[in-house]
């Protein structure tokens, strides 16, 4: 992976961390918390699509995607702090 890779997937994850946040009605974890739920939902999301055996093309759809992967996240984190 090279530096602009690395910049790339650090803007997805901190931008599907904010719409993440956004989506689960701020149950986010302020700026730095959702950039890590969305680079570790964007990993959770990649694992879950190609388990699922879909493919993703391009910005949008990876953006999509670790959306989805953090909203997942910050649901499975939601139930275990109720508990």
């Amino acid at each position: 992976m090279d530096i602009m890779s690395l910049i790339i997937f650090i803007a997805v994850g901190a931008l599907a961390g904010w719409l993440a946040g956004i989506i689960m009605k701020g149950r986010g974890f302020g700026v730095i918390g959702n950039v890590i739920v969305g680079l570790v939902g964007a990993v959770l999301g990649g694992f879950i699509f190609g388990f699922l055996g879909i493919t993703t093309g391009g910005l949008l759809g990876s953006i999509i995607m670790a959306t989805i992967g953090a909203v997942l996240l910050l649901f499975a984190i939601n139930i275990i702090k109720k508990a």
